[in-house]
Order: C-alpha cells, then structure tokens, then sequence
C-alpha cells in the first residue's frame, strides 16, 4: 500500500471511530489524491433564480441592492455591489444560521456596553436587517415620498452617511449606527465571499485584489520567485458563472 492510501485510510478509520455506531459510514471518506476539480461535495448556488428569495422580501431585496450599489459603487477597476450580487448573497446568508444568530449568546440580561464589547444586544442579524430596512423605508416615505430604493444617488449617500455617524433617527428600537455596521460588513462580504454563496459575480472582487481563490494548492508556482504570476482565480462553480 502506497503511503498516501494509507493515510488516506487512516484518516477514514479516525473519522469512522467518532460516530456512533448506527451512523457509522464506510464512505466517510472517499477517493484519492491529487484532488479533481469539480468532483467535490460543494453548497448548492445561491442565485436569484433557484427557488426565490429565501429570506428578503422583493421590496427589502431591492433596497438592499441599492445600498449595496452606493457603499460598492461600480468603478473602473470591477462592477458594484448590485451587480455582483452582495443582495443575494445576504438574503442567503440571513435565511440560514447566522441570520438566527445561531452562535450568539442571547439568553441576556442585555446591558449596552462600550464600542470595543461590540454589539449587547437581543436581535439576530435577520432582526436587525428587517426592522432596520423598515424604518428606513418609512423615513424615506416620509421625508421624500418614496421609498430608498427610488431616491437619487445623492440622497442615498446622504442617509448611509447619516446613518454611519449614528445622526440618523430611525426610532427608539433602531440602534442606527450599528444597523449601518451590520449592513456595511454584510455587503462586504457578498462581495468577497466565493461565488458560490451568490455575490462575487464572476469572481469580480477577487480579480480586482489578486487573490487566487480556491485554488487546490501553488506547487507549480513555487519556484517563481519574484515574476508576476498572473493567477487567474479558481470558484468553487465554474469559472464561466
């Protein structure tokens, strides 16, 4: 047996002794190395059209994309956050375990403590997000007759930056600045994430900053030391999404 396959079996039985019995699995671990592209086991792609919005309603979607255009504004070196789908990726990511805050302690008692102990708070990121967007969206109604989502580029500029100073009054359940903080680190990142989870349209981000992506290893470029590699980033979809 070669020393590969033996660890490759190894790593099997290890995984095979940790679960109980009844769920105990001989293919636990499967195939061999080198790893092929395309034959892992990978999420499902998010994208618009597979199922629906799993989490935003179409109006809260659509608002969500036009922040995302004005925080990620399309340029000469890539495309804007709409485009490269920050919306869907946050409408996934807030439909599943972290929009539940699945790994947050909220049994309380919730005591508002300084910027560096971060938020101290009972809402969940989709909590956040949903009351959030709604009283943006009646603010908007009532200031300019409309909702965010059809005000000008410099009106919606004006808000977000309101919003980011905490100057914003949205309400007295709305901590505003740290629904801005929410929103930003969320649309950050849809747009960085890998394509896979419905923002990165076309691996835009990654082009733009050099990085590689989920390339499998740098085994071939090891020895050239000092040349410009022009990598071209790997997804975990294919390249052509």
């Amino acid at each position: 047996m070669q020393r590969r396959d033996f660890l490759s079996s190894a790593l099997a039985l290890a995984a095979a002794s940790t679960l109980p019995a009844a769920a105990a699995r001989a293919d636990v671990v499967s195939g061999g190395q080198p790893w092929e592209p395309g034959k892992a086991n990978t999420p499902a792609l998010a994208t618009p059209r597979q199922g629906g919005l799993a989490f935003f309603t179409q109006a809260e979607f659509d608002v969500a994309g036009a922040i995302a255009d004005r925080l990620i504004p399309a340029d000469d070196l890539s495309i804007g956050g709409k485009e490269a789908g920050c919306a869907t990726f946050v409408d996934r990511q807030l439909a599943g375990d972290y929009g539940k805050g699945a790994t947050l302690y909220r049994l309380g008692r919730f005591v508002k403590g300084t910027p560096e102990q971060g938020t101290q708070s009972p809402l969940t990121p989709a909590t956040r997000w949903r009351g959030g967007l709604a009283a943006l969206d009646a603010h908007c109604q009532k200031a300019f007759s409309k909702g965010f989502a059809q005000l000008d580029g410099t009106q919606q500029d004006s808000l977000l930056r309101s919003m980011e100073s905490g100057e914003l009054a949205l309400g007295a359940d709305v901590e505003t600045k740290e629904l801005f903080e929410q929103i930003l680190g969320n649309i950050r990142e849809g747009f960085l994430a890998d394509p896979i989870y419905g923002g990165n349209k076309g691996m835009a981000s990654w082009k733009m900053i050099g990085f590689p992506g989920a390339r499998y290893d740098f085994r071939d470029l090891i020895g050239k030391k000092g040349q410009k590699l022009q990598i071209i980033p790997t997804s975990l979809v294919d390249n052509s999404l």
